[in-house]
């Protein structure tokens, strides 16, 4: 009886995994509305969980694991989160309303289906706010000042941003705003059972967490004790050098000196103020695909390109990877010069029958027109938003280019300084007058600090970002760490094999140039979280770069038990740093979106980071126990030694990623009024948690106890971390894509 039991249960989970791993292609390639009508929201999706849980409820009880009462714990906690999310689903209201200042309160709203529901009371906009980042115009926060009546009652509310309003369990999210700001699209939630059942679920699973990790017959603390953890082993490093290669060609440019104080002057870019060392830097990132060419900086590359047009536009500089855009530009190689995109008859790719052009390459001539336009606002000058202007009554200064409209009540003073003063320096530079232009350059600094006054940002912040850009060196970082690891993985693994040991000085050595990456690392994520003013966790390459220094400090913390993770730790830094980079991936600094000014974002991404991280290390012990298994015969208890370790390491992945998904879950709420919304990366996540944790029930599926079984299962189910995070992200997209 418990023997079909369990292969019921187990398969129903298999079951839901397929169901709905197949239901995030169906989404990609049907859309949302589908996969929502034929799965998510289907009876037979609602069923299954249904009959799955209480096969699962009903197998606990046979096995007796109320004598275990951590791991039962944890199970009824999991059971109660689904027990809340179907009380949301059949009991629960989702909906919207549209409010407009000065107009009648209004006592009912639209459902997520169509149909209308009364409030017990009625609403109106009372006022609409629009907050802005100091001196730009990226929003902040959207913020609806809302009256409620109730009888004879009127009650004031503020909705913002991850900050919502309940009254009488109806919850309001802000959600949109109209064009003209008169006007606010606002969400509504009412729920008053199943969030109260599924956050308790989520408290009764932190606890048991914690139980389970302290709890004396827990396997974890069992494993803790295996004897064949007793024994430690070391690994080796060998040393690489870099070779580099200079052109022998370089285009005219300013002296670097000069160069450095155009860097020193504030620009509008990006919806923020910054140095103009940040727009000349990520312009030549973006033309070159490296911040520097051919020895010169990148304010020197950006400058040129102003000063020196005539040179410049026969320089190779723009990096064209698609080889079919090479052939329509007609370069033999993957750099092209500003003049290729030209001949006789006019631009090259407006000659373009658009006819038989496939996906990609459109998206190649995109990719190589946005170049040629970025060129040509550098060297119109309409990309240099030096001059802020408040006119009267205004709350904020806005910046102008030299090419810009100006306001008609500006002096002609000022007028006349916007207008000339590049032309000025143009001047200049032509004579090769650069003391004239420090001079004119300081000018245009004092300009800035006059007009702008408290909307620039602080000279510790200033100085910051100039310091970020200049030590900002990810890319040989990540090689230096690859070359390093490999070596010191492919070592180890002879030692191994040989049986031999390593000397401790070593590992110590090992140990402390890791330490030191670890503290550039969080230097660099340091100065990146206080020159935007948030913590740097809004996008892909903030979030490789946490998760390298993530391995990291994980390395330091298992080093002791697991000397091998030492060079895992350089090989997961270097790749994580290294998918960072691809592609051009190192994004501006921005702004913060309204929807992403939450602490529960940090904490979730960092939880989820971290279980990644400890995931890797999984897969990349498997990996070691398969090459020993197909190089040694006589491998027996080395293969069983890297499966206690990876079995100990899986338990707190696991919770970890179980605490992020929930986190996560409880910030959408927060800010979406739901805290699960059938997203892909949402999916793919719990997707990924189902698959480890069949791990952790070696008892219940023995095949699990046999040790290379569990190493070839770790590697397969880490394509499930990579899908989640890679293959969400650049493939099957959603609200989470960003990440």
């Amino acid at each position: 009886m418990t023997n079909s039991l369990k292969k019921v249960t187990f398969s129903l989970w298999g079951i839901l995994i397929l169901m709905m791993a197949n239901a995030t292609i169906t989404e990609k390639l049907y859309g949302s509305a589908t996969a929502e009508t034929y799965i998510y929201s289907s009876p037979f999706f609602i069923v299954l969980w249904i009959v799955t849980t209480v096969f699962s409820l009903a197998y606990m009880c046979k096995r007796h694991l109320g004598k275990r009462k951590a791991t039962y714990a944890l199970h009824l906690a999991f059971i109660l989160i689904l027990s809340g999310a179907l009380t949301t689903h059949f009991f629960g209201i989702q909906g919207s309303i549209h409010l407009r200042q000065g107009a009648e309160p209004v006592s009912q709203f639209s459902t997520d289906h169509g149909e209308s529901v009364t409030f017990p009371f009625s609403v109106s906009l009372k006022q609409f706010e629009l907050a802005y980042y100091q001196g730009t115009f990226a929003p902040m926060d959207f913020v609806s000042v809302l009256n409620i009546y109730d009888n004879d009652k009127m009650l004031e509310g503020n909705v913002s941003m991850n900050h919502i309003y309940t009254y009488r369990h109806y919850r309001f999210y802000q959600s949109a705003y109209d064009a003209d700001q008169k006007g606010s699209t606002l969400s509504i939630s009412y729920d008053p059972y199943g969030i109260l059942l599924t956050y308790v679920g989520y408290a009764a699973l932190l606890l048991a967490f914690v139980v389970f990790f302290f709890d004396r017959h827990s396997y974890f603390r069992k494993l803790l004790h295996h004897p064949s953890l007793k024994r430690t082993l070391t690994c080796f490093l060998l040393l690489t050098a870099t070779l580099t290669v200079s052109g022998a060609h370089t285009p005219p440019a300013l002296p670097k000196e000069t160069a450095v104080n155009f860097g020193k002057l504030y620009v509008y870019y990006n919806d923020r103020i910054c140095p103009l060392q940040t727009l000349a830097k990520e312009f030549t990132t973006k033309l070159y695909g490296q911040s520097e060419y051919k020895g010169l900086t990148s304010e020197q590359v950006l400058t040129g390109w102003l000063f020196y047009y005539g040179q410049w536009k026969q320089e190779p500089i723009i990096l064209v990877k698609d080889k079919s855009v090479q052939n329509l530009l007609g370069i033999t190689g993957k750099y092209a010069c500003l003049s290729d995109f030209a001949n006789s008859t006019g631009y090259k790719f407006d000659q373009i029958s658009h006819t038989g052009i496939t996906a990609k390459e459109l998206r190649a001539i995109e990719e190589a027109n946005e170049k040629f336009n970025l060129i040509s606002m550098a060297c119109s000058g309409s990309l240099f938003k030096l001059y802020p202007y408040c006119d009267k009554g205004a709350k904020q200064p806005i910046w102008y280019s030299p090419i810009d409209d100006l306001p008609i009540s500006m002096p002609h003073e000022e007028w006349a300084f916007i207008r000339y003063s590049l032309n000025l320096i143009a001047e200049k530079v032509a004579h090769k007058d650069y003391r004239t232009i420090n001079t004119l350059l300081e000018k245009t600094k004092a300009y800035q600090k006059k007009e702008a006054r408290s909307f620039l940002p602080s000279d510790a912040q200033f100085r910051a970002e100039m310091q970020y850009n200049q030590m900002d060196y990810t890319r040989p970082l990540a090689m230096l760490c690859l070359t390093i690891g490999m070596l010191s993985y492919l070592f180890y693994c002879r030692k191994l094999i040989s049986k031999h040991t390593d000397s401790p000085p070593i590992s110590c050595l090992l140990l402390a140039i890791l330490g030191i990456i670890g503290i550039y690392l969080l230097v660099l994520i340091g100065f990146r979280g206080f020159i935007s003013g948030h913590l740097p966790m809004s996008n892909g390459y903030e979030t490789m770069q946490l998760m390298s220094l993530c391995s990291i400090l994980l390395t330091f913390f298992l080093y002791r038990k697991f000397q091998l993770a030492i060079s895992f730790g350089y090989i997961l830094c270097g790749l994580t740093l290294l998918v960072a980079m691809l592609g051009e991936a190192n994004p501006p600094v921005t702004q913060l979106m309204p929807v992403l000014a939450s602490p529960l974002l940090s904490i979730h991404v960092v939880t989820i980071m971290l279980s990644y991280s400890l995931l890797a290390f999984i897969m990349l012990n498997g990996m070691t126990a398969v090459i020993l298994c197909h190089t040694r015969t006589d491998c027996n208890e080395q293969i069983i030694r890297l499966q206690v370790i990876s079995h100990l390491i899986l338990y707190p992945a696991v919770f970890l990623l179980a605490t992020g998904i929930f986190i996560g879950a409880i910030w959408a709420n927060v800010s979406w009024g739901r805290y699960w919304g059938w997203d892909p990366k949402e999916v793919w996540a719990l997707i990924t948690l189902l698959v480890y944790a069949t791990a952790l029930h070696p008892f219940s599926l023995p095949y699990f106890q046999r040790p290379m079984f569990f190493h070839w299962f770790t590697i397969i189910a880490f394509l499930s971390v990579l899908i989640t995070y890679f293959g969400v992200n650049f493939i099957m997209g959603g609200m989470h894509s960003y990440a």
